[in-house]
């Protein structure tokens, strides 16, 4: 693999980086320690600035090319915090926080960006200026999306951002990417179903908020099988259903469900969010019950930028020696999409090998996958910015 002779060298060191991380592993905005550490370290490298505090425990660094002929700005993403999963690998260097662990690889995607900033401030071999986003609360809170209210992108110049995350299921070191939406929206409904409680033995007096929701549950699958374009993709699920109830012979009064509509499509979006509120208000009034829609707007579609995905699967390809740059879309969510609505830039895979899933209590980052990650963030440096 043609990864650069430095970082190479540097795999170790990289690696002690990870598994440091691994082991102190910080959820969401709470990520105080893990953003030291990436400060002393960028303090170690002699970056040109550094900012903490950016999205609240956010750090940004910059790094200026050799030359400064080159008015361009580049932006590079990681995230830094590990997830509320109580760890099952049997590591020698697994969490030692009880409940919190390094499940989605968070910790291998610091690494990389450190050691890519590394190479970067040692060589400098750019004409322009490099920005490094370390970037807390990917998993639920929106860091992403709290840095640009920050001012991010302005405050910094950014004219192109770039992320990374792995992917267990592909080999080790090799890269997937695709133009257009990569990754899903993802929204939150909250239905709470009233209706009127009673005795099991006398249904005709109640309004059995149970049945009720039963049929607001499978009407819901028609916004997927009858409502959208079979050519798109849409997932909602139903993941709670709770009663009221105590005892098999009471009628619930009060049913509540809980779910999550997934979706790649902007307008699709928009149209789950209406059909959810009619089909759930609609089904209950024909019951004779209430039903009361919350709707929580979560990540937003992750969409790569047409030219920046060929920057981004040519660094790749001059990295692992081949690229699927035409990757199937996949229905997780990510917080990159935040930046990817404000700036140009693209979203890249690179592989994890025959691992467990992200979010499972045995996953973990493969440290083989190390060079190339960090050679991919130099690369797309140097090419998008060569000194000429």
């Amino acid at each position: 693999m043609p990864v650069k002779n430095r970082l190479a060298e540097m795999h170790d060191q990289i690696t002690e980086w990870r598994h440091h991380l691994h082991a102190h592993p910080e959820l969401s905005y709470d990520v105080h320690e893990t953003a030291a550490f990436v400060v002393e370290r960028l303090k170690d490298f002699g970056v040109d600035d550094i900012t903490p505090g950016i999205g609240k425990t956010g750090v940004v660094a910059v790094i200026k090319g050799r030359m400064d002929t080159r008015d361009r700005v580049i932006g590079l993403r990681a995230d830094m915090d590990a997830l509320p999963i109580e760890e099952a690998t049997g590591l020698d260097y697994a969490s030692t926080v009880p409940g919190k662990m390094h499940a989605c690889g968070h910790d291998g995607h610091t690494s990389m960006l450190l050691g890519a900033a590394q190479y970067l401030a040692e060589t400098r071999n750019f004409d322009g200026t490099v920005v490094l986003i370390f970037q807390p609360a990917e998993e639920g809170g929106a860091g992403g999306l709290a840095m640009c209210k920050d001012g991010l992108m302005d405050r910094w110049g950014i004219q192109e951002v770039y992320g990374m995350h792995n992917a267990p299921g592909v080999p080790v070191g090799e890269f997937a990417i695709r133009p257009g939406a990569l990754m899903a929206s993802s929204d939150e409904f909250d239905i709470t179903v009233t209706g009127k409680g009673g005795h099991a033995a006398a249904p005709h007096e109640a309004i059995d908020t149970t049945l009720v929701a039963s049929h607001i549950v499978v009407a819901l699958q028609s916004v997927v099988s009858r409502t959208v374009d079979p050519i798109k993709r849409v997932v909602l699920t139903v993941g709670t259903f709770e009663t009221d109830s105590v005892a098999s012979n009471i009628i619930a009064h009060t049913v509540r469900l809980q779910g999550t509509v997934r979706t790649l499509d902007h307008e699709y979006r928009a149209i789950a969010k209406e059909r959810v509120f009619r089909i759930a208000e609609d089904t209950a009034s024909a019951f004779g019950a209430a039903a009361q829609v919350t709707w929580t707007p979560g990540y937003p579609v992750t969409v790569n930028s047409e030219a920046e995905t060929t920057y981004a699967a040519e660094a790749a390809m001059a990295v692992a020696g081949k690229v699927n740059d035409n990757a199937e879309p996949i229905m997780p969510s990510e917080d990159f999409a935040y930046m990817l609505e404000e700036r140009p830039g693209a979203y890249i895979f690179i592989g994890n090998g025959d691992t467990s899933m992200c979010h499972h209590p045995k996953y973990n980052f493969d440290d083989g996958a190390i060079p190339a990650g960090c050679s991919w963030f130099a690369e797309l440096v140097e090419r998008r910015m060569p000194i000429v």
